[in-house]
């Protein structure tokens, strides 16, 4: 078991707000590009590539514990400033799952956050089970939880 997914996020200039700061909404597409790393990537690294066929958010719930800066004296001509985000998955049910997160400003907690996935038949457009596969790949990443 590896517990958690850390993912090195490249900050944007894009994601500042008026004050300098990463806006509140661009969170979300910070946590959501961890999310598709550690699913999509690393679910097809580990012969898991069927969350890529359809998987939507049912629900968000972000608490933000402090403002994150674009901070350019990290950036770097080569690199621009980076976030690390952890996952882990909190809860498996038969249809749906549950994405914890933690964003680190350097070593600096500044936001959690949660997402309820549903695994999704595009074709038939409605919800559908986690599959055996699928479950044994988030259970990797599931910290005291049992298949």
């Amino acid at each position: 078991m590896t517990d958690r997914f850390v993912y090195d996020c490249a900050l944007r200039w894009s994601d500042l707000d008026a004050y300098g700061h990463v806006n509140n909404a661009r969170f979300l597409t910070l946590y959501e590009e961890a999310r598709v790393a550690m699913m999509f990537a690393g679910g097809r690294a580990w012969g898991v590539g069927s969350f890529a066929d359809g998987v939507v958010i049912r629900r968000h719930e972000v608490d933000y514990l402090r403002p994150v800066d674009y901070a350019l004296g990290r950036a770097t001509a080569e690199a621009a400033p980076t976030v690390r985000i952890e996952l882990w998955v909190e809860e498996i049910r038969a249809a749906s799952f549950t994405i914890a997160y933690e964003l680190y400003d350097r070593d600096v907690l500044a936001s959690r956050a949660r997402s309820v996935l549903v695994p999704f038949d595009l074709a038939a457009q409605r919800p559908r089970r986690i599959s055996a596969d699928e479950r044994a790949f988030l259970l990797r990443y599931a910290p005291g939880l049992h298949g």
